[in-house]
């Protein structure tokens, strides 16, 4: 087996990860607009460019999986700018 590719249960683990870190990054998006103190918006905020950046770093492990969902090119757009 070649060292650099994940193994299925690898695999299937980091895709949840993949999956519970993207729901994480909309709630505190999605949240931001519900939250009238400065401190806690910037904490949020700090929050979620911290969680892309994981995101970032997660998806190019990802590509050393056995097999893959496709990543589409277009994105959402999102609700909360």
């Amino acid at each position: 087996m070649d060292p650099n590719t994940l193994s299925a249960h690898e695999s299937l683990d980091l895709h949840e990860i993949i999956n519970f870190k993207t729901l994480c990054v909309a709630k505190s998006k999605l949240m931001q607009g519900l939250v009238f103190d400065d401190d806690l918006k910037k904490l949020m905020q700090k929050d979620v460019d911290q969680s892309i950046q994981a995101l970032t770093e997660l998806q190019a492990i990802y590509q050393r999986a056995p097999f893959q969902a496709p990543v589409p090119e277009s994105r959402p757009t999102p609700i909360i700018n």
